[in-house]
């Protein structure tokens, strides 16, 4: 993204300029359609937005705000917009006041769950290697300079949609030859028949099938309201290279939607404690935004979605300056009795004897016995070594010949499902990110790290690895190294962007210009992370890479949502 800003600061004349010796019209045909609105809005109801809104966004008889009443988004989307407001033309706001209009815009004029789902990873800050595109000029158009998922947390009218094209080619000019538009191909010619510029494309596609109004909206607008998620919940979680996690997550109610909370944490590796004070706020009925601060990690932002019946909460807790670092998190209500959480042990091989493993959970009899205890077909509990209210050991025994597949844990009826796995043969290791991104830093900007992770896995039932029904047996403990990626001659990208170490993060290198390096160019480069695991199925040892950027700072940030403060 910074890049592009850049670049469109230095060759805006230039573009400009561009357009006008090539004959362009500043405007495709899409800009130069009407953009009076057609489509009945979404009036604004709430009085405090009526009041700081409608200064600018005319109100009209049927009680639409003008843009407003034609648009619906995430509490994400309708804080950027208010910070957009504030900035460039001049409302003010109190916090207090701000936290209101978000709150009502994200509960009247939000999405539905089945909206949000498709773009979660986005809003939950996750690093993802692709998108999808429905075809390469929609992703010149769109995710030239940004995700797909953006736009994809929108719904707008017909008009709205190209109004949105217009602010990019105000705000950035360059996106108008960059990304909006092709060199038209000469007139008669077969190329020109169906020729269309991207951002028609983009508008043809977004007006379809993010319009302002649908099904799974209505029905959810016509039932959400503030949920009741008061009392204790129990969590699992898992991190890359700190492996698993169970505690408890205690919310009380501060006002409707509004609550606070405090979340314990204990790693099934080391037996760590993490502690999380905080707050949250739920929008629209179900997506939970929160925050607090760990020692020994700092800030903590939580997005997570609650499901339709109140029962569960799914997303991500995570930090950093770049959000690299974070949780996977599950929080269920606790119902008061036996709760089986997990295991420590993530797989356990055919014909292993005696292997210790603890099952994590609440409440546990102290008069558990083995036979209690019930790991699936092949796996054995020999014997109950303890019991504790939130853990029992025991020690399993595996046939030599079993099934490989996941295995349910359960404690006297209470069940976890696919707690760990048995297999015969690892078939083959994956790093976590297979492809990366990390940002050189240290000098006057903050360094964006990758955590890498190993995991491995069995083939499925269509005996083909790399393929959807392939089953994880968890991390493995594996030998990092980099290597180069060879994309030019003498290239030497790996004696100067950063190490790895062997719990799978990689540092990157200082910012700024390296006298060591040739022309004393800075510490960027591309390169391979390599994961080696020796298993003792294997004659050789087993290889996983993933393809590393490391790149500048990013020097120019976008919106910080604090929709969870």
């Amino acid at each position: 993204m910074t890049r592009q800003i850049l670049v469109s600061r230095l060759f805006f004349t230039f573009a400009l300029t561009a357009g006008i010796l090539l004959g362009q019209d500043a405007s495709s045909d899409s800009d130069k359609a009407k953009e009076k609105e057609m489509e009945p809005g979404i009036p604004v109801t709430d009085q405090l937005t009526i009041a700081k809104c409608s200064g600018c966004h005319a109100k009209d008889d049927k009680g639409n705000l003008s843009r407003i009443s034609w648009d619906r988004t995430t509490p994400e989307g309708w804080q950027e917009v208010l910070k957009r407001m504030v900035r460039l033309n001049g409302l003010q706001l109190s916090a207090d006041e701000a936290r209101h209009i978000v709150r009502y815009l994200a509960q009247d004029h939000g999405l539905a769950p089945a909206e949000v789902k498709p773009v979660s990873w986005f809003l939950e800050m996750r690093q993802y290697g692709t998108e999808e595109y429905p075809s390469q000029k929609l992703r010149r158009a769109c995710a030239s300079c940004h995700t797909l998922a953006k736009p994809m947390t929108w719904r707008r009218s017909k008009a709205e949609w190209q109004l949105l094209a217009n602010m990019h080619i105000g705000y950035y000019t360059v996106a108008q030859f960059y990304a909006f538009r092709d060199r038209a191909p000469e007139p008669n010619t077969p190329e020109a028949a169906n020729f269309r510029q991207p951002i028609d494309i983009a508008l043809e596609y977004f007006s379809k099938n993010y319009g302002l109004y649908s099904a799974e909206w209505s029905n959810w607008h016509a039932q959400a309201s503030d949920p009741e998620l008061k009392g204790r919940w129990l969590v699992t979680a898992k991190a890359a290279g700190k492996g698993k996690y169970v505690g408890t997550l205690t919310i009380d109610n501060v006002s409707p939607g509004e609550f606070k909370t405090e979340a314990v944490l204990t790693s099934l590796r080391d037996g760590s404690t993490i502690k999380l004070p905080g707050k949250a706020l739920v929008y629209t009925g179900y997506l939970w935004r929160g925050s607090g601060k760990a020692d020994g990690i700092g800030s903590i932002r939580q997005v997570m979605a609650l499901d339709a019946d109140q029962s569960k909460l799914e997303g991500r807790w995570f930090w950093g300056d770049y959000q690299e670092f974070g949780f996977d998190v599950t929080a269920t209500r606790d119902t008061g009795g036996i709760a089986v959480l997990g295991t420590d042990v993530t797989a356990i091989h055919a014909g292993d004897a005696d292997v210790p493993l603890k099952i994590m959970g609440q409440r546990f009899p102290s008069d558990i016995a083995a036979g209690d205890v019930k790991l699936g077909p092949g796996l054995h509990v020999t014997k109950v070594v303890s019991v504790k209210p939130d853990e029992i050991r025991v020690l399993v025994t595996a046939d030599a010949k079993l099934n490989s597949g996941h295995r349910s844990v359960s404690v006297r009826g209470q069940t976890a499902p696919n707690a760990l796995a048995a297999y015969e043969k690892i078939d083959y290791i994956k790093v976590s990110a297979e492809t990366a991104l990390s940002h050189l830093g240290g000098t006057v900007a903050k360094k964006g790290f990758v955590q890498y992770e190993a995991e491995a896995f069995i083939s499925g039932a269509d005996g083909v690895p790399h393929t959807e029904d392939d089953i994880s047996l968890g991390p493995v403990p594996v030998k990092w190294s980099i290597e180069e990626f060879l994309s030019r001659n003498k290239d030497d990208d790996k004696e100067f962007v950063g190490f790895i170490d062997q719990n799978g993060l990689f540092t990157p290198a200082s910012d700024g210009p390296n006298p060591q390096r040739r022309f004393s160019t800075n510490n960027t480069g591309d390169v391979w992370v390599v994961a080696r695991y020796v298993d003792k199925d294997n004659p050789k040892p087993l290889e996983a890479k993933g393809y590393l950027v490391v790149t500048v700072p990013a020097l120019l940030r976008w919106d910080e949502p604090e929709v969870g403060q």
